[in-house]
């Protein structure tokens, strides 16, 4: 969590790790044309090495909107485009309430909230949500009854209903990320809960109750584990289990600056006490854990190569293939230190390219406080780039795939640097909410530390989300939020999950932010562009769920591509079926999909503003219009689009 800011809690020795240059950035006017006054930045004063705290680039000059709120809260403008609409009353989720520690924050354990896993858990063909929940330390001793995580049916007409307790899958321990994923490649989808303590892994019993299996299957572990990924790494045709660790915490001696403490730490914020963290504080190792194809998994996280041994801060993991060479690699958002990139070698162990390939710093040389991965192919040339998210006083870091498993990080020249710097980045997201075919970017934002409202630092504990707009040109460009929106939505936010959760081809948010209710963000974005999306089943030398797949749609003139992907964003599941804007064309083009057996299959795609199935092999074998089943040769879905299912 990056800039846990310039504490001055000394590591140890053996944890101490050199801290990269900081260069100064020139943010000198912000958006001027929405009304922000523009403040010449301070110069850049990098953290020391060897200090406690978060990795950050310094300390800026406060942002402010016209009418002089932070920019964080504020720069709301009263016209403009509506992209979403917070929905999330009407759809019967705002009586759920996330929890995690107390109001206050002293500790590091309380600040780093939970994910949202998109799961049609039914097999009916609509997204479900799965929300992870925090704990409180009284219901850790057995003093009061814990907070529940959420399971919400979808109830196919933009209501969900809360279906936790007849599910099963209440968690009740102290929960942080949520992967989801078949590993028992029986056609119905189960769930990773990583926790503080044991973790639960939720088989799913086909009606509608899960069993939680975590302790037969080995992968319980223990402490503080944070986010997950699932992936075939080896090419045996079964999911295996990455499960990235942050902090080794100890709730009865938590390092605090509070007067009177057990454990005293200074930790300050611009001067004032604040939580300790994470830098000075023991890190957790991550695991691999192999699909053993029998229920159980066996740790192979050493002789893989992707041990962690020095135990730095991970959050975010995922597996995709980064140099297209058919094999998953994976990739973790470090807090604070630099992040990892492993490349599969295809024996069963992975190499650590995380230096040679530029991933592992941002552009300046910098570790940064990693938090959030958003993996797509923003250039539309069949590469997968990564958004990630950090601390603020420092910029947001976009990785463009240059190919070979090389990137070059790219936030600047794509024109998304300058406007996140004041906001905490969680929840991040490549998709393309307007169906034109190029992702766009989104921020999901939220501050760490309660006390900045008790102060005129230019920011906020609760935030509103950001998003950009893709022009086509390797740039993007910055979307306002409008008076009354979803954009304008001001929360503190964590963990999102992107996905189309009304089966109507746009793409909506699920916000799940620390200590509240959700977040629901309905797509409503008056383009009236066509789409379609592939429901992929693999064959029986490929994960039945098809995580690892990936589809090359060439159409409209472009070609784009869609990885099946379980995790990323902010330790958070998306919706696993690829998604593509077709913009104002009505042919659906051609998918190519690369299945993660190796086998390669083209597909011509009959019709527009459908969601199509596809198994391995077979081709299309069914496919939603709408709502509905399309019956052969009926029309697409009422946008003008035409096409059949022959």
């Amino acid at each position: 969590m990056f800039a846990r800011y310039r504490h001055a809690h000394q590591r140890s020795a053996s944890r101490q790790r050199p801290i990269g240059i900081a260069a100064v950035l020139s943010l000198c006017v912000v958006a001027t044309s929405q009304g922000w006054i523009g403040q010449a930045q301070e110069p850049v004063k990098p953290v020391k090495g060897g200090m406690g705290g978060i990795a950050s680039a310094g300390t800026f000059a406060p942002v402010y909107d016209a009418e002089k709120r932070p920019i964080t809260a504020g720069g709301i403008v009263d016209t403009g485009t509506v992209v979403f609409e917070d929905v999330t009353k009407g759809a019967g989720l705002a009586s759920w309430n996330h929890v995690m520690g107390t109001p206050q924050k002293k500790f590091i354990l309380e600040t780093d909230g939970s994910g949202v896993g998109l799961i049609d858990y039914d097999n009916d063909g609509w997204l479900d949500i799965y929300l992870v929940n925090g704990s409180t330390y009284n219901a850790l001793e057995g003093k009061e009854e814990p907070p529940h995580a959420a399971l919400f049916h979808n109830n196919h007409d933009g209501t969900f209903t809360n279906v936790t307790e007849k599910a099963g899958v209440a968690n009740d321990r102290w929960g942080f990320g949520v992967a989801i994923g078949d590993y028992d490649n029986d056609g119905w989808p189960d769930i990773f809960v990583a926790n503080f303590g044991k973790n639960r892994l939720y088989h799913n019993n086909h009606d509608g109750t899960f069993t939680d299996v975590a302790e037969q299957a080995g992968v319980t572990l223990g402490n503080w584990s944070d986010g997950a990924t699932w992936g075939d790494y080896d090419g045996d045709g079964r999911l295996d289990l990455f499960v990235s660790g942050y902090v080794h915490d100890d709730i009865h001696n938590q390092p605090s600056s509070e007067v009177g403490a057990t454990n005293p730490a200074f930790c300050q914020m611009r001067g004032e006490p604040v939580e300790c963290g994470p830098r000075g504080l023991q890190g957790e190792p991550d695991h691999l854990f192999h699909n053993d194809g029998n229920g159980k998994f066996t740790d192979v996280s050493k002789q893989a190569g992707v041990s962690d041994p020095e135990g730095y801060y991970g959050f975010t993991s995922i597996f995709v293939d980064v140099n297209n060479d058919g094999k998953v690699d994976l990739m973790v958002a470090n807090d604070s230190e630099r992040n990892f990139l492993y490349i599969n070698k295809g024996d069963g162990t992975f190499d650590d390219q995380s230096l040679i390939s530029g991933f592992a710093f941002n552009s300046d040389g910098r570790e940064i406080a990693s938090m959030g991965l958003g993996v797509g192919d923003y250039l539309n040339n069949g590469r997968v780039d990564v958004l990630v998210t950090d601390f603020s006083d420092d910029y947001k870091a976009l990785y463009r795939n240059d190919g070979d498993a090389s990137f070059t990080e790219a936030a600047r020249d794509a024109g998304i640097a300058q406007i996140p710097v004041p906001f905490v980045g969680w929840g991040a997201g490549l998709f393309d909410y307007d169906n034109d075919g190029w992702k766009d970017a989104m921020m999901v934002n939220g501050h760490v530390y309660p006390q900045v409202d008790d102060h005129d630092w230019g920011t906020t504990y609760a935030q509103r989300p950001l998003l950009f707009h893709n022009n086509h040109k390797g740039k993007f460009d910055y979307v306002p939020p409008v008076k009354g929106s979803g954009l304008a939505v001001v929360t503190r936010g964590r963990g999102a999950a992107f996905g189309d959760l009304f089966n109507n081809g746009k793409i909506d948010v699920v916000i799940n932010p620390v200590d509240g209710p959700p977040v629901l963000l309905k797509n409503v974005n008056p383009d009236h562009h066509h789409w379609v999306e592939l429901k992929l089943v693999g064959g029986p030398r490929s994960p039945r769920d098809a995580v690892g797949a990936t589809v090359y749609l060439t159409a409209n003139g472009i070609r784009q591509r869609e990885d099946v992907m379980s995790g990323g964003s902010y330790i958070s599941s998306n919706d696993q079926r690829p998604h593509f804007g077709l913009g104002d064309a009505t042919d659906a083009g051609t998918a190519e999909i690369h299945w993660p057996s190796g086998a390669k299959e083209i597909v011509k795609l009959r019709g527009v503003d459908r969601i199509f199935t596809i198994k391995e092999g077979q081709g299309i074998t069914g496919a939603l219009c709408g709502s509905s089943p399309c019956a052969p040769g009926a029309k697409s879905v009422p946008r003008n689009g035409q096409g059949d299912l022959k």
